[in-house]
């Protein structure tokens, strides 16, 4: 193509200079013949110096018959028109000027890339290549933008074949194909089913996320046409509302054509509502209206979901009821020589292991006795001290008695016959006793309904009132023979042999525990009222916090830092709970604040009663797994895939358990 256009280049020029002569010939016999014929005109030949320029495109290449011509006719080109030809004008602003041109870039039809100029030897970065057209005008260019032009050409010709190829023509029409059946030419609006949004998802759940959606936008131009008086859509409309909504209640797989078939007509009505009834204001102050509504019934449904939580988590099941009360009856009629437990020599020896589990619940009790000894590998060593309450203690004996630990000692005690627990030697117990602390849990605006608040109702948790939960400070009180002991919650489960953490060096702690705080928000801040200045004075409130239910510890050490001593002095600072409200552990925190050794986390594994992400491999490879929280494996509100780490230690064909119908 470059070529073609040099070579019509070369053939107009070489025409115009060829019938130039002819022409000025032409024009001066005419000029002659009219002269010599009518004798009216006298030819001037230019003579001043501002015609110099004119006799410059007169010079070149002529006779003196076409100069003299010329001379004589100089109105027959403008001045304009002859510097053009000339190609000497001064100005480079007159758009004739060849100058001009070039410099405005001029198109490939000025340029010939086969009479470039050999570059000169010495490279230069901004070396300029020149090319001439026969003895025309020089115009230059940079190897660069050559360059670049030349791959340019080369894309467009490469493309022009691709998009000639049959196959790719194929590839094109079926892609528009494949677009065209995305869109639904029957039900237009923005919720038909057809759209892309949900043509992904092809499984039920999401015809019922879509068919949800629908629902919605039902309900505001149900209102809408109602509100504007169209009665006739608002009929239309309820009813197909009443038809989707019993669709969604149905979660059966075979039901999906029907949904599907549910959700196209109501995108065709919707449709429809949307071109009668749409209003962008009337729609966005509909929607933040029902969004407040659903906001407040879920609130409701949260604190009404979490009061019965609660309950349930402090109520006794039917079926451990049913087992206290048929043990108690046992123990009631077994004959008093036979109540009391073998191997009491050990209760007192220091070189064994000793447990401290206190607890109300006979069936929990016996799952941690359980899973102790199954996985110990010497239960002989170990020495279990159970501490109830009266209403439990026929039914915890009896149980231990007809079902023995193994090699392993027990004792069961009551707290109610510890002469030295009474509420001049315990703040505690004279709190819990107190008129002002009834009325603080009792009376104070709080009731057992949902309407309180989740927050009241924590108030009321037996366990806070329970001295059995307090009685984890008394621990040397009540062992005085024991230096070294292991304290247990009556909801963990034994996985490991504990009887290498007596061998644990608290290097002078009193508590050895696994912290809290490494993974979670569990600091002193979180337990404490810092705005009290006894506590900000006295403790950080970036402390890190550990956990209760497994816990080693050094009972000479708490001697000798007389760490119940410490306990009541902060109890009875505490008496008005302006340091804390609930519960052991912010006491705990204080009183053992500085003296905690922390354990490895493989120890004791938190969580099982109300985090239900916790990975299964870490759950095996855990000494201790606690069920802390309200979903305890024992009620109906346990956490199903934890249960079984708990029924493993359970026989539910044990004939109490089986006539009781646990889990059932």
């Amino acid at each position: 193509m470059m070529a073609r256009r040099v070579e019509e280049r070369k053939r107009f020029r070489d025409f115009f200079l060829c019938s130039l002569p002819v022409a000025i010939i032409m024009a001066c016999l005419y000029v002659l013949v009219s002269n010599a014929i009518f004798g009216f005109y006298t030819p001037q030949l230019p003579s001043s110096s501002s015609d110099n320029k004119e006799s410059n495109f007169i010079d070149k290449d002529l006779g003196w018959r076409e100069r003299a011509a010329l001379e004589s006719f100089p109105f027959l080109f403008s001045k304009e028109m002859l510097d053009a030809l000339n190609g000497t004008t001064s100005s480079d602003l007159d758009p004739l000027s060849l100058e001009a041109i070039r410099k405005k870039e001029p198109s490939l039809s000025w340029r010939v890339e086969d009479e470039l100029v050999e570059r000169h030897a010495s490279s230069e970065d901004h070396q300029m290549v020149t090319r001439r057209e026969g003895g025309g005008q020089v115009l230059n260019d940079t190897p660069e933008k050559l360059y670049q032009r030349r791959m340019r050409q080369e894309r467009r010709e490469k493309r022009g074949k691709e998009l000639m190829n049959n196959e790719n023509t194929e590839a094109l029409e079926k892609a528009a194909i494949q677009r065209s059946m995305s869109v639904d030419s029957v039900a237009i609006g923005n919720y038909s089913i057809w759209r892309n949004d949900y043509r992904r998802g092809k499984n039920f759940e999401d015809l019922l996320h879509l068919l949800q959606d629908q629902i919605i936008m039902v309900r505001v131009y149900t209102s809408l046409a109602k509100m504007t008086n169209n009665l006739a859509l608002h009929k239309k409309l309820e009813t197909q509302l009443a038809l989707m909504e019993k669709e969604e209640e149905s979660t059966n797989i075979d039901q999906e054509q029907r949904v599907l078939d549910t959700i196209r007509e109501m995108g065709q009505l919707l449709a429809r509502a949307r071109e009668q009834l749409y209003d962008c204001n009337l729609v966005t102050n509909k929607l933040r209206a029902m969004l407040q509504t659903a906001e407040e019934e879920l609130l409701s449904t949260q604190t009404h979901t979490t009061f019965l939580n609660q309950l349930a988590s402090k109520s006794v099941p039917d079926a451990i009821h049913c087992l206290t009360m048929t043990l108690n009856l046992e123990y009631s009629l077994l004959p008093a020589p036979m109540r009391y437990f073998p191997r009491t020599e050990n209760l007192e020896n220091p070189n064994l292991y000793h447990y401290a589990l206190f607890s109300d619940n006979v069936l929990a009790a016996s799952v941690v006795v359980n899973s102790t000894v199954t996985n110990a590998q010497d239960p002989s060593l170990h020495v279990f001290h159970l501490v109830t309450d009266k209403l439990n203690f026929g039914a915890m004996s009896m149980w231990f008695l007809l079902n023995p630990p193994g090699e392993a000692t027990i004792q069961v005690q009551r707290f109610e016959d510890f002469a030295w627990l009474n509420s001049s030697y315990s703040p505690v117990l004279r709190q819990l006793e107190s008129e002002a602390m009834k009325k603080f849990y009792f009376k104070t605006e709080r009731s057992e309904s949902a309407e309180s608040g989740a927050e009241n109702l924590k108030y009321r948790y037996p366990k806070y009132l329970s001295m059995l939960n307090h009685l984890r400070f008394y621990i040397p009180k009540i062992f005085p023979k024991v230096d070294k002991i292991l304290f247990l919650d009556d909801d963990v489960v034994v996985q490991k042999d504990l009887a290498p953490l007596w061998s644990v060096n608290l290097k002078g702690k009193v508590n050895g525990a696994v912290e809290t705080c490494g993974e979670t928000f569990h600091r002193l801040k979180g337990y404490l009222n810092f705005s009290d200045q006894r506590v900000s004075e006295k403790f950080d409130p970036e402390y890190c916090g550990w956990a209760y239910g497994m816990n080693i510890f050094d009972l000479k050490e708490w001697r000798k830092n007389n760490i119940t001593e410490t306990y009541h002095f902060w109890q009875n600072l505490n008496e008005n709970r302006t340091m804390w409200k609930l519960g052991t552990l912010p006491p705990g925190l204080i009183t053992f604040y500085n003296l905690t050794r922390p354990l490895q986390k493989k120890w004791h594994l938190l969580g099982l009663g109300y985090n239900r992400e916790i990975d299964t491999r870490k759950i095996e490879k855990s000494a201790v797994i606690h069920f802390n929280g309200h979903s305890k494996p024992w009620t109906e509100l346990g956490i199903s895939k934890y249960q079984p780490y708990w029924t493993k230690y359970t026989n539910l064909d044990h004939p109490y358990i089986s006539s009781c119908r646990l889990f059932e």
